[in-house]
């Protein structure tokens, strides 16, 4: 028998194997329960391939461990399956659509004629675990467009699938779609019971486990209605979401994380704590903050844009709309036009409301000659924009249509570009800290090649704009994870994720790095140089927050709205144990009022443990009971948040407490 060559690589070690020729990906790894698929290739080009892959001479092999982010894939993937599966056995008249793999589970869309109803996904969970228990295999085959049209004929989805990676737009036509038909070839997978025939098949791309029985854990979460490709104008079709996990351990910790997060859900708790709406008056995605959230919002725009004038940047502002034009000349409109709202029209002449500020900076610099000597030049402000987000993506105040970014432009030599790019990384990972987040990794976003539609400027900017930006992220010592064709049009970008309290990760402050906007057939952006000459300088954009409203979204959640005394919209509250307390604690909170905290006094008719309480519900950080000892030793019971009380604490001694906690920021 003939023989092979493989390199098996395993914990960065390469170890060069003699195989049998036929040898399957499996053989490899049947002594590791905990690997699921391979990663297969030569030549430092590997693909994720099934177990039952048949390995060539020369191929490097990789196991894919079911826990890893691609092992996590594959499970959900193929759990989506066994849930079409079992969807078609109750309802045998649903029509597949597409079912991907998604942070953290997975979802099949579905044609149907009623709604799911709970009692349905009950249904299919049983069928789903039968189908598991069955152990049926999942097996790949490779098909040709019109074999698989004529095999499915009975799934109007599906081959309209199939036209469109016929005509190359698969990727980009439906969410999901690249699971299903986004290889070189088309392949069908088949669901092969233990009598070795197939139970049922799909469309797919694969991989996917070896077998059903290999899904140890699972759970449907809940079902909605999706527009067919994400298009509102076709068909509404009806969404099951699920999730998939490699141990019962492992999904348990994630419904209770699911549990957390719903009980710091901020749009809850910005009902509950009455910090902002969202009239239906107004439109949706376009928030309202009321008296207690308009104090957290001014509490961060006034530190953050102190902290921008500390850190050498300058304050400037600029209109909601501009001439349309201004637009075609940043490259937005061709590049980005879907989102932004159309245009309006102002004598006659189209306007567009902004959906960025950098195209209204750039004018500010052009507004007279520049100098190097003034480089690096930082320009910021409270910017409001506008993106013409679908209705089905707009989330409380984590994506909205309309939201202020403290957005800022620095403008440089190319030779000063690295350090700005240190400089803002460590001005945002800064100001995270004084907010409270402290457990971050950076993304870094590169332009992808196989588009070259899609962004402008030249291969060898691109390398060199992405070369800085990865070189000074990976002197800041944090993780770096590559994010390919996440770049913006423009040029590379990095963006900073921060995990909340409960290990979530969000999306924070991006810098970018614009060699295009300033060029001469762009905005012609100029400075003179020491020898006279005028060059083009590099902009560099940045957002800390991304969006003040988002920003907050992230902190009530991170914090389940019980923050920090300096952003806490009642720092203190006071509470009279009977009604001839109540003028010693306003005359309290009139002298705290001096020092800039923010006092209430709560004189209602209620108990005073119902005023405990109701300080407990609003998370007030501190509280402070007075009654007849207290008036008359000049001093307060001081209560706090988590229920431990010192009782008689002297006046001064009780505002320093708060002042205090105020002036460092801390959580208490």
């Amino acid at each position: 028998m003939s023989e092979i060559k493989v390199v098996r690589i395993h914990a960065g070690q390469r170890e060069e194997q003699t195989l049998t020729a036929g040898t399957k990906a499996w053989e490899l790894f049947k002594d590791d329960a905990d690997i699921i698929a391979a990663r297969v290739g030569s030549g430092g080009q590997q693909a994720l391939r099934d177990l039952a892959h048949e390995l060539g001479d020369g191929d490097e092999v990789e196991g894919v461990a079911i826990d890893s982010a691609d092992g996590r894939d594959i499970l959900r993937h193929s759990t989506a399956h066994v849930l079409a599966q079992a969807v078609q056995q109750l309802f045998p008249e649903a029509k597949l659509g597409i079912g991907p793999p998604i942070t953290d589970g997975f979802y099949y869309d579905f044609d149907v004629e009623t709604p799911f109803v709970p009692e349905d996904l009950v249904r299919i969970e049983s069928a789903m675990r039968k189908i598991i228990k069955d152990n049926q295999r999942f097996e790949r085959r490779v098909t040709t467009d019109a074999a698989a049209i004529d095999e499915l004929k009975d799934e109007p989805y599906k081959i309209e699938l199939i036209g469109l990676k016929g005509s190359g737009n698969a990727e980009g036509a439906a969410e999901g779609a690249s699971v299903e038909v986004g290889g070189v070839e088309l392949t069908i997978y088949d669901n092969i019971g233990r009598n070795g025939e197939a139970k049922w098949s799909d469309l797919c791309r694969g991989p996917h486990l070896p077998t059903t029985k290999r899904i140890p854990a699972f759970k449907l979460m809940r079902s909605a209605a999706a527009y067919w490709r994400g298009d509102e104008k076709n068909k509404q079709l009806q969404r099951i979401y699920g999730t998939a996990w490699e141990t019962k351990e492992a999904l348990e910790e994630h419904l209770h994380r699911i549990e957390e997060a719903e009980r710091r859900d901020h749009r809850k708790l910005g009902r509950d704590l009455d910090l902002f709406s969202f009239p239906d008056e107004i439109g949706s995605g376009l928030p309202v903050f009321h008296p207690k959230g308009g104090v957290i919002k001014r509490a961060m725009e006034d530190y953050v844009r102190q902290r921008h004038i500390e850190e050498g940047f300058e304050y400037v502002g600029t209109p909601h709309i501009a001439k349309e034009g201004l637009f075609y000349t940043s490259g937005h409109l061709p590049y980005y036009g879907d989102g932004m709202f159309p245009a309006l029209d102002v004598d006659e002449m189209p306007y567009r409301l902004k959906a960025m500020n950098c195209p209204m900076h750039n004018l500010i610099y052009r507004s007279r000659q520049r100098s190097y000597r003034e480089l690096p030049l930082r320009l910021f402000e409270f910017g409001s924009v506008y993106r013409h987000e679908k209705s089905g993506v707009v989330h409380g105040l984590t994506r909205v249509r309309g939201f202020a970014q403290d957005d800022s432009h620095s403008y440089v030599t190319p030779e000063q570009a690295p350090d700005e790019i240190r400089h803002l990384l460590d001005f945002c990972l800064g100001l995270f800290r004084d907010f409270g987040l402290d457990d971050f990794y950076l993304e870094l976003s590169t332009r992808d090649d196989s588009k070259p539609d899609k962004f402008i400027g030249s291969d060898e900017d691109w390398e060199m704009a992405t070369e800085v930006l990865r070189s000074v992220c990976e002197e800041s010592g944090l993780e770096l994870v590559p994010d390919p064709g996440g770049a913006a049009y423009y040029g590379p970008k990095v963006s900073v994720q921060a995990r909340d309290a409960i290990g979530r990760t969000w999306q924070m402050s991006t810098i970018q790095y614009d060699f295009n906007q300033p060029s001469a057939d762009r905005f012609n952006l100029e400075y003179v140089a020491a020898d006279g000459s005028r060059k083009q300088p590099v902009m560099i954009h940045s957002a800390k927050f991304g969006s003040i409203e988002r920003f907050i979204g992230v902190l009530v959640e991170h914090y389940a709205g019980a923050f920090p005394p300096w952003l806490a919209p009642v720092q203190i509250q006071g509470i009279p144990i009977a009604e001839r307390h109540n003028d010693y604690l306003y005359d309290v909170a009139r002298r705290m009022k001096t020092q800039g905290l923010r006092v209430e006094v709560d004189d209602s008719d209620d108990r005073m443990q119902k005023k405990i309480r109701n300080a407990q519900l609003q998370k007030v950080p501190f509280m402070m009971i007075a009654g007849d000892d207290d008036v008359e030793k000049g001093a307060v019971s001081f209560r706090y948040r988590d229920g431990r009380q010192d009782n008689g604490v002297p006046l001064e001694e009780a505002i320093a407490r708060v002042a205090s906690a105020v002036a460092s920021r801390e959580q208490v």
